[in-house]
């Protein structure tokens, strides 16, 4: 006699299915990238048109993110975060099975819109399923799929591609996405927050074109210049439409995206470090590998590879919040580590500490360690005042900030490069003045977290027993 199948704990099935689905997004948005030679060259294309594989995938996961709390408040959190994963576990295979451009293009648009509605309902299953004071533990889970699988795309995106197939840079995440469906549909449990005004078609025609017109604006500038005319109408279209967005958002009765909740002390001041160190990580990230190829003549692998050390800094910044943020709390964590993560930012910029290889290792596990510890305090603690029915629209409004703020970054990093006139051998000044840039943003970060609470949230009654046994009711749909 068989016995039945066990459901997981919908506390377990939160961590694993969340955590499986963002290893799958954070890892596509790397990996493909050292494979667009070798696409362009088995589609007889040239490199700028195999370029789109990853414009698309961006610009469409910009695209996703203005609807996703809503999406996840009407329809319910579960089954929009399933449905998504769904979709993106089958645009990876159709990627895979592509045997041209276009459809290679099509499938990864489909995979980014996919993957823009994992990240902000992803995140609000996990908040609204562990209470703040709970939230710490969830600083393992957070950081897995956010710091190292985009820091393993690139060398494992080379790896399948030179010994086996580029197509294989996307059917590893069918099984992945399988699994991860299964667990999800055995242990998570519904939340519906409901609504009863009207969707506002207004602010999405507004808010979500001017998301993906300002992503592929600040995605093609740097490469392509703001005077090329398709960028600079995107860029000026974009900012035109998000302002009428901005306009519109603050005086509707229902609006798309709840501008309100930016009142907040702690969660308007975690939006505006979100936006202030996704900029000065992604910059940097961007910018220290062209100085170390610039100032050491070192090839582009091993200049990728220089930045690997962020990632394991990152790791281990997860195990510091979750002993620290409790006993020191967010604005003494924070700040302490903002103003450490200037300092090592300046020191990359310094001349002569790009020309020696174990130093820029040393120094970019650094990054990873305290600038890490202070995005992980602000992520917490920012949503530490926010209720459960205001969770879906507060995730998606932060992830729209942390995007923006990521390709803002890279894009000033590069206008910075770009202004000092390149010209014959790479001039290292230029990439160290852009480095200093992010280092300044960092440092207005650390003037901004003095905002942050002094004390952590004082420690609630102790969680339930995860092992909920699998015949116990769903919750009802308001909690």
């Amino acid at each position: 006699m068989t016995s039945p199948i066990r459901r997981p704990s919908p506390r377990a099935a939160v961590v694993t299915v969340y955590v499986a689905a963002m290893c799958m997004n954070g890892l596509d948005s790397t990996i493909v990238n050292p494979a667009l030679f070798t696409i362009a060259e088995d589609f007889d294309r040239p490199v700028s048109a195999a370029n789109a594989v990853e414009t698309a995938f961006l610009v469409a996961l910009a695209l996703a993110l203005p609807v996703a709390g809503w999406l996840g408040d009407r329809l319910g959190t579960k089954k929009v975060f399933l449905g998504a994963l769904a979709v993106f576990t089958a645009a990876s295979a159709l990627c895979g099975l592509a045997q041209n451009l276009p459809t290679l293009i099509t499938a990864r648009a489909v995979q980014g819109l996919a993957g823009g509605l994992l990240t902000p309902v992803g995140m609000t299953l996990l908040f609204r399923t562990f209470a703040p004071h709970e939230r710490g533990k969830l600083a393992k889970a957070l950081i897995v799929p956010t710091a190292l699988m985009p820091a393993l795309g690139p060398p494992l995106g080379g790896l399948l591609t030179e010994h086996a197939s580029w197509h294989w840079l996307f059917f590893v995440n069918v099984p992945v996405g399988a699994a991860a469906l299964l667990i999800g549909v055995l242990g998570l449990r519904e939340h519906v927050e409901g609504g009863t005004g009207p969707f506002d078609r207004t602010g999405f025609w507004l808010a979500t074109p001017a998301l993906g017109l300002l992503t592929y604006a600040l995605g093609h500038g740097p490469s392509h210049a703001l005077t090329r005319p398709a960028v600079a109408t995107a860029a000026v279209l974009g900012a035109a439409l998000l302002v009428a967005a901005v306009f519109h958002l603050r005086r509707a009765e229902e609006p798309l995206l709840r501008l309100s909740l930016f009142a907040d002390r702690d969660y308007g001041t975690a939006s505006v470090l979100a936006v202030l160190t996704a900029a000065g990580l992604m910059g940097v990230l961007f910018v220290f590998p062209l100085l170390y190829q610039a100032a050491l003549g070192a090839s582009a692998l091993d200049a990728g590879l220089s930045v690997f050390p962020e990632a394991l800094g990152l790791m281990l910044a997860s195990q510091v919040v979750d002993r620290l943020l409790p006993r020191l709390g967010p604005r003494r964590l924070a700040v302490p580590a903002l103003l450490l993560a200037t300092a090592v930012f300046a020191l990359l910029a310094v001349a002569g500490v790009a020309e020696h290889a174990w130093s820029v290792r040393a120094l970019m596990f650094l990054v990873g360690l305290v600038l890490g510890t202070a995005v992980l305090t602000v992520q917490l603690a920012g949503f530490d005042s926010i209720a459960p029915p205001d969770m879906g629209q507060a995730m998606g409004l932060f992830q729209i900030l942390r995007t923006l703020g990521g390709a803002a970054g890279i894009a000033v990093c590069a206008a910075v490069i770009g202004s000092g006139g390149l010209g014959g051998a790479p001039d290292p000044g230029p990439f160290r003045a852009a480095v200093w840039g992010t280092a300044a943003l960092v440092a207005v970060a650390a003037l901004v977290a003095l905002r942050l609470p002094a004390q952590a949230r004082p420690q609630g009654p102790p969680p339930d027993d995860e092992d909920v046994p699998a015949d116990r009711p769903e919750e009802p749909a308001h909690s």
